[in-house]
């Protein structure tokens, strides 16, 4: 038995080398170089590809099989001459045995000068759909000879089990041409390296590359890290500790650069379909953002669901740094942002759900969604504490600038050479000098292609100037069509409310806009304009108008529609109407006054009146004043475009009613339902400041004065004749 063993162990070892002399004779004797015709027509007809080797083919036996292509090319069988890859050297090595046990146990893998070039043609046909397809003739030549015959029954494969020392690529690059559009795309100097390959084991790797674009130009450098683990039976794949970063330029960024960083753990698990990101961490310039990620229904439509937190940053800096300078805003404004949220959506849409975003010193909580990002669907459902929308809105333009400055040194002048007491100083000309703005308001190609429901509300919101309480906005976009179905709230303790049309399908938008304003200090609106104010009292107001542009003259030259107001409980500033009545008195009554005027201001009840407006100019022939003690009628016209007033006004007086009347300002007999008329023409700013005595219609009253008071003899004398001749010669004098 011990001969047995020891004839056996001498059997073995004369077998192995056997094996090993067979495997250095191969080696050394057996050149594959000499077969390369062969090898190619084997690449032919079993892998349907072009091979071309130029240079040096090396092998080894056992127990490696070890293999280095040099110089090799591949090309598919339509393109022969066009090679689609080529590499400067390809070098691996096999053990051999455990190749029998479906295994692949490989040392270094090692891939030089890999190019790889992906080509999509004018008919859309791209070059690797025809990898490993057989020409038509070499298809029909193979064709079975016995296509009645059962196929063979095949037992389900076996996975390969992997097993690599390493796994190394130097200076790949891959390419891709789009004819149909010019799009091309590269990602040059591909470096890979990887630890020990196996399966289910950490799998340490590392690569950097360049990537490039030509539509848009774009250059971003790149490089990945972490470790990775995959169990095949499992369909379970995870990247620990991943880490990608890099830098990016080029045409979007305005040539400036963004450097972007992330990392977390990356989990794919096939067999539940969810994949998932936690302990995400980003970075790009100033923005610092934390948050996870995670995908269900793989196999389905996958559906996201997550959370992030942007901490607190510079948005306007941030946004500046990659190349898109916003207009000049009011200083600090979007320089504090912060958001919380989390996330839901599917690969078509995505939706911010409960958000608290802080924007400056204002916060935001509620939903912001994109149904749909081909059609780029925008939804928001916001609630604001306070919003200062004016601090977000770009500043004039030079141009817009020096307008306002030139019309204000217009109504300064006009105002200086007014004399609101006396009255006696020339009626002020109307004003000439444009007041509004030709900059662009609307960005008209982006409106177009909004889709958009918004749906927004304000514990205060600041709109032009104006502060509108417990404001509630609701609008919606789509096609070019835009809808402000309300826009609402308190206004100094009155109550605003608009809404209105905005078509921008052509190239000059048309606006059409509803107000209510009730019960609204004027004053105070005229402040936050920064206007002197030419009146006090509460303003109720009804408007209809219409107009074409995108620029505040634009729109206010052609503006039409209708208007009505009231104005309640109010003061004419700086304007003694009282005085100027009874300077017109005194004419009429050939008498000087002898006293100093009372007080500056006139007080008023009433002051109320409809608007046509036509292009730009608003014409106004009901305007009523209730004064105490005065009857005021008047017409004329407010032109818009230069905000200047051309008034007519009639005014019925009772005179002087104190205890110590002027007697020059003293109504007679003779005076009962005469209108003394004033002219009012000027600056709209001026108000009551701009009117002066009409003296040319002042002569018609003093006719009708003499009139009655001829009327009032003849009553005398026609006292005493019969009473019908009496009324026959009262009828002749009052034709």
């Amino acid at each position: 038995m011990k001969a047995f063993g020891k004839i056996l162990g001498l059997v073995l070892l004369g077998l192995l080398l056997i094996i090993v002399a067979l495997g250095f004779a191969l080696t050394h004797l057996f050149d594959p170089n000499d077969y390369k015709d062969e090898i190619r027509q084997i690449a032919r007809d079993k892998a349907h590809i072009e091979l071309t080797l130029n240079g040096d083919i090396g092998w080894s036996l056992f127990p490696w099989l070890g293999l280095e292509l040099h110089e090799a090319s591949v090309a598919t069988l339509a393109n022969p001459t066009q090679p689609f890859a080529d590499l400067q050297m390809l070098g691996l090595s096999v053990r051999v045995l455990p190749l029998l046990r479906r295994e692949v146990q490989m040392s270094d893998v090692r891939v030089e000068g890999l190019n790889l070039r992906l080509n999509r043609d004018k008919q859309g046909h791209g070059n690797w759909e025809d990898i490993g397809k057989a020409t038509p003739l070499a298809s029909a030549t193979d064709a079975p000879a016995t296509p009645d015959a059962a196929p063979a029954a095949q037992k389900p494969s076996q996975p390969i089990r992997l097993d690599i020392d390493s796994l190394t690529v130097n200076n790949a690059r891959i390419e891709y041409h789009d004819e149909q559009t010019g799009k091309q795309f590269s990602a040059e100097s591909i470096q890979l390296s990887t630890g020990a390959v196996h399966e289910g084991t950490s799998i340490p790797v590392k690569l950097t590359a360049f990537f490039g674009s030509n539509q848009p130009v774009m250059r971003v450098k790149s490089e990945l890290s972490g470790e990775l683990r995959f169990d095949r039976a499992l369909k379970r794949y995870q990247f620990e500790d991943m880490k990608f970063s890099g830098e990016a330029t080029g045409e979007p960024l305005q040539d400036k650069t963004l450097s972007f960083a992330t990392q977390g753990q990356l989990l794919v698990d096939m067999s539940a379909n969810i994949a998932e990101w936690t302990s995400l961490k980003l970075s790009a310039n100033q923005l610092r953002a934390l948050g996870e990620l995670k995908v269900n229904d793989l196999d389905k439509t996958p559906q996201i669901s997550g959370a992030l937190s942007i901490a607190q940053f510079d948005l306007a800096k941030f946004l500046d740094s990659v190349g898109h300078t916003l207009p000049a805003m009011a200083p600090g404004s979007l320089s504090k942002v912060e958001l919380v949220s989390r996330l839901k959506g599917t690969p078509t849409s995505l939706a911010l759900e409960d958000l608290n975003l802080k924007l400056d010193a204002s916060t935001f909580t509620g939903r912001i969604a994109v149904d749909d990002f081909a059609k780029q669907s925008l939804r928001l459902q916001l609630k604001a504490d306070t919003f200062n929308a004016d601090n977000y809105l770009p500043a004039k333009s030079e141009a817009a600038n020096s307008a306002a400055a030139a019309r204000q040194a217009e109504v300064q002048s006009s105002e200086a050479g007014a004399m609101a007491t006396g009255g006696n100083s020339p009626l002020p000309d109307a004003p000439t000098k444009g007041a509004w703005s030709t900059d662009k308001l609307l960005p008209l190609t982006r409106l177009r292609t909004l889709d958009v429901d918004a749906d927004l509300a304000f514990g205060q919101l600041t709109l032009s100037q104006l502060p509108i309480q417990n404001a509630a906005l609701k609008a919606s976009g789509l096609g070019g069509q835009l809808k402000l179905d309300t826009l609402s709230g308190g206004l100094y303790n009155g109550t605003f409310q608009a809404n209105g049309n905005l078509d921008v399908r052509q190239d000059v938008p048309v606006l059409a806009l509803q107000t209510h304003i009730k019960q609204v200090p004027v004053e105070q609106i005229l402040q936050a304009q920064g206007k002197k104010p030419p009146i006090k009292g509460q303003v109720t107001l009804d408007s209809n108008l219409s107009g074409r542009g995108n620029s505040q003259k634009a729109l206010i030259d052609s503006l039409n529609g209708t208007a009505s107001f009231v104005i309640t409980n109010g003061v004419l500033l700086n304007a003694n109407i009282e005085q100027q009545l009874c300077t017109g008195i005194a004419l009429l009554n050939r008498k000087t006054l002898s006293s100093e005027p009372r007080g500056k201001d006139t007080p008023f009840q009433e002051l109320k009146g409809n608007l046509t407006f036509r292009n730009g100019v608003a014409s106004n022939p009901d305007l009523k004043v209730r004064i105490p003690g005065l009857t005021v009628n008047g017409n004329g016209d407010v032109d818009l475009r230069v905000l200047g007033m051309d008034y007519r006004v009639g005014i019925i007086v009772e005179g002087d009613k104190r205890d110590m009347p002027d007697p020059a300002c003293q109504v007679g007999s003779n005076f009962r339902g005469i209108e003394v008329p004033l002219r009012c023409r000027g600056p709209l700013e001026l108000g009551a400041k701009a009117c002066r005595l009409d003296k040319d219609g002042l002569s018609q009253v003093a006719i009708k004065a003499a009139g009655n008071k001829l009327g009032e003899k003849l009553e005398e004398k026609l006292d005493k004749v019969n009473p019908k001749l009496k009324d026959a010669l009262k009828g002749l004098f009052n034709r």
